[in-house]
């Protein structure tokens, strides 16, 4: 029952982001607008069978993919000023690879006190 209840919550946020938004790109900008808040609502309906610290590490990793969200966007929406759609949507994902890669050092490093 509850993925009926998250599914519809993410439905809606998806429409009511499309239709908000004033900008002619449309897509791009309630994809950019919706990610975060989904990431956000989805933490908090799963919260409730978590333990703290599987909470810190959903948490860690949901702020870090709903930036990565953005900067695929974003990296698209940017390159396709200069690069064919084709060509800006592969620097995107190089970019966005980069950034995982990134992120996995990140989280590989042990921070030693």
């Amino acid at each position: 029952m509850s993925y009926i209840v998250q599914f519809a919550i993410g439905g809606s946020i998806l429409v009511a982001a499309s239709m908000l938004s004033k900008s002619k790109y449309l897509f791009l900008s309630g994809v950019i607008t919706l990610l975060p808040i989904m990431t956000l609502i989805n933490i908090s309906l799963q919260m409730k069978n978590m333990n703290l610290a599987d909470f810190r590490i959903t948490q860690k990793n949901a702020i870090f993919g709903a930036v990565g969200a953005v900067v695929l966007m974003s990296s698209i929406f940017l390159l396709t000023n200069w690069l064919k759609p084709l060509h800006a949507v592969a620097g995107a994902f190089i970019i966005y690879v980069f950034y995982m890669m990134g992120y996995m050092y990140f989280i590989s490093q042990k921070v030693s006190m």
